[in-house]
């Protein structure tokens, strides 16, 4: 059995990127892993890609109908036979000692469920620093993806032990819904080096599904809030970050209001924005 699961869903990935991605899995200086890749793409496959390497670790599958990449997600984690599962995205880069590093940390810290790291961002040339230890990381997933996804590595038997996987009604913020429902059954750390090369372009998930993004982190906003008061409040505190809801008859919410700093946005009924202000600074 291998120690690790790599889990990558794909989807009418790009040929450059797609390669990349594989070719950085394959040179890991850790070698005990398997490779799931699920094409999520049955009209337009990538096989003839992923078949052009011949490695012993790759398990190619392909989705006879398209599940989309929660349900891609899901399906990965059942097809896993590791005790850890690395997640990886089809157009991202790791570095070569990212699962070294990975499993050393989760093999010496059986308390910790979920070990991320820093990234790099390709595009905009810069390095994404993730706050390190577990306390930080939890007041701060009130209102931040602080685990950057696709540099996860998660140990399997928490998410099968409290019946947690990616849940469809967040998509495309299904990974941060993940670790939002993580929060009170394990711990968090990041590693404090960039570990993966995250590319940043216009057809990633993240910048195609704006609006959807966006209506689906309000709804993590609004649940955090009720379920992790204690929380939220020192998030609240600690970052000068304040979220109101407006309810009609104290029970729909009608208008979110948030502030942060000098900005304040405006939704209606928690999902379709009104305004935007920043604040004049008084001399």
């Amino acid at each position: 059995m291998p120690k690790v699961s790599v889990l990558m869903p794909i989807y009418k990935t790009k040929t450059e990127y797609l390669r990349s991605a594989i070719e950085s899995i394959l040179s890991q200086t850790y070698e005990d892993f398997e490779f799931i890749i699920l094409d999520d793409c049955p009209e337009d496959s990538r096989e003839g890609i992923v078949t052009s390497y011949k490695d012993k670790r790759i398990r190619y599958i392909k989705n006879e109908q398209n599940l989309g990449i929660t349900g891609s997600r899901n399906k990965l984690i059942s097809l896993a036979k590791g005790e850890y599962l690395a997640v990886m995205d089809h157009d991202d880069i790791s570095l070569p000692e990212r699962f070294a590093k990975e499993v050393r940390f989760l093999d010496e810290n059986s308390d910790i469920g979920v070990v991320g790291s820093n990234i790099h961002k390709i595009v905009a040339n810069k390095d994404v620093i993730q706050p390190e230890k577990n306390e930080d990381i939890k007041q701060c997933l009130m209102m931040k993806c602080v685990i950057s996804h696709p540099s996860s590595m998660i140990r399997k038997s928490v998410l099968i032990k409290n019946n947690i996987y990616y849940d469809e009604h967040y998509s495309p913020a299904e990974d941060y819904k993940l670790w939002c429902q993580l929060i009170s059954v394990t711990k968090f750390y990041n590693i404090q080096e960039v570990l993966l090369n995250y590319r940043d372009w216009n057809g990633s998930t993240t910048n195609s599904s704006g609006n959807k993004m966006d209506n689906s982190t309000l709804e993590i906003w609004a649940e955090n809030e009720l379920e992790y008061p204690k929380l939220w409040k020192k998030f609240q505190l600690i970052h000068a970050q304040k979220m109101q809801t407006i309810r009609l008859f104290n029970f729909i919410p009608f208008l979110r209001i948030i502030e942060q700093g000098r900005r304040k946005k405006v939704y209606l009924f928690n999902k379709i924005p009104l305004y935007s202000v920043k604040k004049s600074i008084k001399v």
